[in-house]
Order: structure tokens, then sequence, then C-alpha cells
């Protein structure tokens, strides 16, 4: 049987690799989202980690309206970006600012 601290200690690593990505490389919008990504696995890793220590599937249901949320996310981001890309031919942050009217 996995520990909980062991799930928990999977779930930080993940965290910090995702704080760690969005702090270091700022200039790509799609490694920003993947970033965002790690983050919110991790968080759903806790939640079912605790759910299921404390036999309660309340955090398991919250799991799947995390992902929902994240799917979005991700659909609308990634559509946004393609549309960009279409005019600009580039994903860059520092092109972005240039939309600002």
């Amino acid at each position: 049987m996995i520990a909980l601290s062991q799930y928990l200690i999977v779930a930080a690593a993940l965290f910090s690799l995702g704080v760690i990505g969005l702090f270091l490389n700022r200039k790509n919008v799609i490694n920003i989202l993947m970033c965002i990504e790690l983050m919110l696995l991790a968080v759903n890793i806790n939640l079912v980690a605790f759910s299921h220590y404390q036999n309660d599937l309340a955090g398991q249901i919250f799991v799947f309206f995390v992902l929902t949320v994240a799917a979005s996310e991700v659909a609308v981001g990634l559509a946004i970006l393609v549309a960009y890309y279409r005019t600009r031919r580039s994903v860059e942050t520092e092109d972005i600012n240039s939309l600002q009217g």
C-alpha cells in the first residue's frame, strides 16, 4: 500500500515543476499553458489521495470539475493561440503586447 505522504511528495514535485517552469520561461505561451496544467494535475493528485484515505468521494468528484475547467481552458487558450499565430507567425509573449489598443 502506498502511503499518503508519497502521493503528497509526487504532487509537490509536480507543482514545483509547474511553478519553476512559469518563472523560468515566460516567453512561450504554450509552455505557460503546460506549466499551468502541471500545477492543476498536482492539485488533482492531492484531491484524489486525500479522498481515498478519508473514504470520501467528494474529492474525487471535485477532480472531474477541475478537469473540466482545465480542458476548457486549454481548448480556448489554444484556439486563441492558433488564431494569433496565423496573423503574427509567433507565440512569444512579447509579441502579444502589441495587441493593446
